[in-house]
């Protein structure tokens, strides 16, 4: 048996910052936006190079969902974004204005900062060590 994880729900104000904010500040591809009718749409992104692994933009839906806007998991980092370069895009993406919670730094893991996105859910940029 093999299965994957092929997306992840990001629940969000508005797709269309949204989109905006993957595409230009984090380089991602957009990989399908469709309507679904009654304000609902299939938002598809995807990190550079990595079409696999997708991010659903889901639009919040009511009080509940609009509250978990930006703290998806409580303030702890929510998703891992591995890189082959770390000081290429800590540096393009620090120029597109992304908002870096702490300076780079050696973990035994590899290089990484934390980051936040338009929300404030909080990312780790990382470069493995060896890669």
């Amino acid at each position: 048996m093999k299965q994957k994880i092929a997306a992840l729900a990001l629940v969000v104000p508005d797709y269309d910052p949204a989109i905006a904010f993957y595409t230009e500040k984090l380089s991602f591809e957009l990989i399908e936006d469709s309507d679904l009718g009654s304000g609902k749409r299939w938002v598809l992104l995807a990190p550079p190079g990595s079409p696999e692994t997708r991010l659903l933009l889901a639009k919040a839906a009511d009080d509940r969902q609009r509250y978990a806007v930006g703290n998806q998991t409580g303030g702890r980092v929510f998703l891992f974004l591995h890189t082959d370069n770390f000081q290429r895009d800590y540096r393009r993406m620090t120029a597109a204005g992304v908002r870096f919670l702490e300076t780079p730094r050696q973990e035994a893991y590899g290089t990484v900062a934390v980051f936040e996105d338009l929300y404030g859910n909080r990312w780790d940029l990382i470069q493995p060590s060896g890669a």
